[in-house]
Formats: structure tokens, C-alpha cells, sequence
């Protein structure tokens, strides 16, 4: 069984379209009556945090501090991991964003006073050297190979694409992955978002590819990626705890 919210996106569409088509049944999680496992989910981390141990499944997700972790080989860039009150005390921009949630937007802060009043100083956060990123590519991962891929922006602003439309970009973008598994693959659950990009070097012509960011894959926009395969994806990061493996046991969001 697929659950989800129901209030549905395109992606949700696609994706309850799918498991219906392999003969899996669909069900919203505000849907009358009891729902029982074994029992998959897609959608917002909250929700899917209230249902999993009612319904028995496994949230999969990438530790706060993956990206910071990386070396700047793969990052083309300096990213740090930190609190709100650290962030509230930046003097120049900085990307700012939450690890996990999206509890405020990511963006480029002018400085610290900047960030949205309110939030918790200890709410953990990413600080991200301000970079430009030329397209972005949503790559859903599993046991460390790209099972399906889309772009989703270009110069940041939203422009899906089949990956397959251009070989060049879909080989440089795949080599540069087997680097990034054999290098950190380790460090990632078994299903899993990675975001990379074209990263434009002020000193050097063309272009250099980076890590943006790692994401859930149950809780991921499909873009143009092939959602088959995608499904395939999400029910590994998001289904019965029972099936977890060992290797994924130290993501399993609690």
C-alpha cells in the first residue's frame, strides 16, 4: 500500500498512477477508516513522521550534516553545518537553509538580521558560500546508481527537463557521480535524493560540476524524471520497517 497525503501534487499524481498501475492500493492519509501495513509513504516529513510507526514503515533520509561533511571537491564550495543563532551573527550574504524541513526558506541572506523572526537559535542549519549554479539536476539514487534523473532549474529558476536530452551533460553528470559514491556513497542511505549542478567558476571558462544538496527521496518532486523509476526509488526510502537493511538502519528518521 502507497499512502499519502490527499491533497495531491503532480508528483503525488504521478506517482500514486504508477504504484496503481503495479496493483498497489492507494490511500489518503486523512482517508476514513483504519489503514494497516505493510505500507510505503511520499510526502511531507511531519505527517510522515506521525504515521510510521502506526503504519509500520521507515523514513529514510541523509544525515543534517552530509553536505558539510563532503569534501569541497565535491561541493565547489564552503558549506558549513550550524544553528540559527550562528547564522543570526552573519556580517556578509550567505546561503542559509534547513538540513531537512522547510521550516524557513532557503535563500541568500543579506546578513544575519535578515532571517525570518521567530525561529528556534537552536534549529540546525547549512551555511553555504554564495555560488551560481548555470542548470541543477535532481538525481534519484539507488544502491548508488542513478535510477532516474531530471533538470529541474536553470540560473535558479524552474525549467524541468528529460536528462536524455543531451548525452554530454547526462555522461558528466553520471562520472561525476561513481566519483561521488566511491568517495561518499557510504555515507548515504541506499535510496536517496542528490541535487547537483553546473557550478560556473569566475576563474576558469566553462563550468565544474558540485553536490547542490541531498534530499528524501520520499519527499521529492519528480520533474521530469521517468516516474517508474522513480517510484522504485521511494518505496526503498519510504517503506516497511521490517525490510530495512542493515546499511540503511543509521538513516532511519526517528
Amino acid at each position: 500500500m502507497l499512502v499519502m497525503p490527499g491533497r495531491r501534487t503532480s508528483t503525488m499524481e504521478l506517482l500514486a498512477a504508477e504504484a496503481a498501475g503495479r496493483g498497489m492500493a492507494v490511500r489518503a492519509a486523512e482517508a476514513p477508516g483504519p489503514l494497516a501495513g505493510p505500507a510505503h509513504w511520499y510526502g511531507g516529513p511531519v505527517a510522515g513522521a506521525r504515521l510510521a510507526d502506526r503504519l509500520g514503515f521507515a523514513l529514510l533520509e541523509p544525515a543534517d550534516d552530509w553536505l558539510a561533511e563532503l569534501p569541497e571537491e565535491f561541493t565547489g564550495r564552503e558549506v558549513r553545518a550550524a544553528t540559527v543563532a550562528d547564522a543570526g551573527a552573519l556580517q556578509r550574504p550567505t546561503f542559509v537553509k534547513p538540513p531537512r524541513d522547510k521550516s524557513f526558506p532557503a535563500d541568500v541572506y543579506a546578513d544575519g538580521s535578515r532571517l525570518p523572526a521567530g525561529l528556534d537559535p537552536a534549529t540546525p542549519v547549512l551555511l553555504s558560500e554564495v555560488v551560481t549554479f548555470a542548470a541543477e539536476y535532481r538525481l534519484f539514487l539507488l544502491d548508488g546508481r542513478i535510477a532516474a534523473a531530471s533538470r529541474y532549474a536553470v540560473f535558479g529558476r524552474l525549467d524541468p527537463r528529460p536528462i536524455g536530452a543531451d548525452r554530454t551533460v547526462a555522461a558528466e553528470i553520471a562520472a561525476f557521480v561513481d566519483r561521488l559514491v566511491a568517495a561518499a556513497g557510504h555515507t548515504l542511505p541506499s535510496a536517496v535524493v542528490v541535487d547537483v549542478g553546473q557550478l560556473l567558476d569566475p576563474y576558469r571558462p566553462g563550468h565544474r560540476w558540485a553536490v547542490v544538496e541531498a534530499n528524501m527521496a520520499w519527499f521529492s518532486h519528480v520533474y521530469a524524471a521517468d516516474p517508474a523509476r522513480v517510484l522504485d526509488v521511494v518505496l526503498r526510502a519510504a517503506g516497511p520497517r521490517k525490510r530495512v537493511r542493515p546499511g540503511d538502519l543509521p538513516y532511519v528518521r526517528h
